[in-house]
């Protein structure tokens, strides 16, 4: 049996029903919204004007990664950042920095 065969008999979505909002409750809902459009929070300081680089690595490298970010009195991304400039360093690339 096909994992999507109850899918055939579920009733289809109803589209979302539109509501009028007046201009300036409208303008203050697009100013109020993020570029992914989905979050109403907008990023913490610590966030603005950077990316997110994301990996995924053993529970062992994670462990490690962590007792030694712990032991040298880093976070895990100040430790990241040392880790991609030397990286950067090794292929010829000017570091950035954190």
């Amino acid at each position: 049996m096909s994992r999507f065969a109850n899918l055939a008999d579920k009733p289809k979505a109803k589209p979302p029903r539109e509501v009028h909002m007046p201009e300036t409750e409208a303008a203050d809902a697009a100013a109020s919204s993020t570029i992914s459009g989905s979050r109403r929070n907008p990023a913490p300081n610590s966030r603005v004007g950077r990316k997110a680089i994301a990996a995924y690595f053993s529970p062992e490298m994670s462990l490690a990664m962590h007792v030694c970010a712990r032991k040298h009195g880093l976070s895990l991304q100040e430790l990241m950042a040392e880790a991609f400039d030397d990286v950067l360093r090794k292929y010829g690339q000017s570091p950035i920095g954190g």
